[in-house]
């Protein structure tokens, strides 16, 4: 049976998987990790702070927070499903249904979380850009912030919005941190340097009056792990959904946790294990695998929509890698070295970043700051795994020969001769 657990002072069900590998393997870790011994008290640096999470998904940052020591005052989500979740897991908050109904942010914050929408922005969304119909809302996030108290901004977002029209993304959000005097920092991180087999890289961003967002981002530096190479020995993670111009193929682990369909079917990435089974996550496991409790979407309520469990797990924020951000800013540390060079307006931007008063300078930080142990993707596997279906198995390998990608050695031969669904199944 599952036990109880605290976030702060709220409650939610963990299991005891989780509550043994995330607990014990990264909260405690990494709480150690970085405590200097003149550091003081964890919680008494800054004192009490406040966070309001807008676009809060299923509260993959307050919850994080939570755990660190942080009081979150309100929740802001339009999703009907993310919203249910926030209410059973985060009971006595308020949560509110719409960004741009709220008029100002509650008095007391000090943070704000905000991941907002990539449906215009993913490489597997329609491409519109910030100013489109979904990841245009975050405008809103600027007029809340105009007001002349401190605050600490913490962003949320793809990748590819550095790269999306030649970074035009990028520039309107620091355009505007800008104007309202905001320092601000950013950093591709990988949720697969933070204990999960999950390859999934995103761009976390820190803008601030008051802290200097370099100590929060660019105090960690891990450079020791290398890139595996791909081999039949270990398990191969990759999108069945796709093969002729991608397969996002991971060694060891899965590529990102997607949305779905916009029906709601759900698509969750495969896994070639070494004993020739095509196997693909459960529910269960992709909440693993972001960091949550197995069972956080277990919410029982009227909803519009088929299975939206699976979208709101694929647009969450992996929880260890806001745990570090959390950690860092109760505990800034001291910056850590690295090559600076300047960025030009028009010129693309890197995967890291700041200006902290001194102009926009690109940063050459790796995507996984911190030493930590990734498990193999094999001790997620349980009986809940399924077998990929014969049609999507037979459907995958035939655009992959079609589009010939360069494959493994033997790749595609394995999965010819993969176990198969019994036929009533596919």
């Amino acid at each position: 049976m599952p036990r109880a657990g605290r976030t702060g002072n709220r409650m939610y069900r963990q299991s005891p998987a989780v509550i043994e590998s995330e607990r014990d393997r990264l909260s405690c870790t990494l709480l150690h990790l970085y405590r200097s011994p003149s550091s003081g008290p964890l919680c008494g640096m800054f004192g009490a702070m406040s966070v309001t999470g807008l676009f809060a998904g299923i509260g993959g940052f307050e919850l994080a927070f939570s755990e660190v020591g942080f009081e979150t005052n309100v929740l802001v989500d339009i999703d009907p499903a993310a919203r249910a979740v926030l209410q059973a897991r985060f009971p006595g908050i308020e949560v509110r249904a719409d960004v741009s109904d709220l008029s100002a942010l509650p008095s007391d914050t000090t943070i704000v979380t905000a991941g907002f929408p990539c449906q215009n922005l993913s490489m597997a969304g329609d491409k519109k850009g910030i100013s489109g119909p979904k990841s245009g809302v975050v405008k809103k996030l600027f007029e809340l912030i105009a007001r002349p108290e401190p605050l600490t901004v913490v962003i949320e977002n793809v990748y590819f919005m550095l790269q999306l029209d030649s970074g035009k993304a990028m520039e309107w959000l620091v355009d505007r941190f800008e104007s309202l005097d905001y320092r601000w920092a950013y950093r591709v991180v990988n949720t697969m340097g933070f204990g999960l087999p999950q390859r999934r890289r995103r761009v976390y961003m820190i803008a601030s009056r008051d802290l200097d967002p370099r100590r929060i981002l660019f105090a960690d530096d891990d450079s020791s792990l290398g890139v595996s190479l791909p081999s039949l020995d270990r398990p191969l993670g990759f999108y069945w959904t796709e093969g002729r111009s991608g397969v996002g193929l991971t060694v060891d682990g899965i590529p990102p946790l997607k949305a779905g369909s916009t029906l709601g079917i759900p698509s969750p990435p495969a896994v070639l294990f070494p004993d020739g089974e095509v196997l693909t996550p459960s529910l269960k496991s992709c909440e693993e695998l972001q960091g949550f409790p197995a069972g956080w979407t277990d919410i029982d309520v009227e909803h519009e929509g088929r299975n939206p469990e699976w979208r709101l797990i694929g647009n969450a924020v992996s929880v260890p890698v806001a745990r570090w951000i959390a950690q860092r800013i109760r505990t800034p540390g001291e910056i850590s070295n690295f090559i600076e060079t300047a960025i030009e307006r028009g010129g693309g931007w890197p995967e890291a970043g700041w200006n902290v008063g001194e102009g926009r300078m690109g940063v050459s930080a790796g995507d996984k700051p911190v030493v930590t142990r990734v498990p193999s993707i094999a001790q997620f596997r349980d009986s809940s795994w399924s077998r990929l279906s014969n049609r999507a198995l037979d459907g995958f390998i035939h655009r992959a020969e079609d589009g010939g990608l360069r494959m493994p050695d033997h790749f595609l031969d394995v999965l010819r001769k993969a176990k198969r669904k019994d036929s009533k199944a596919s």
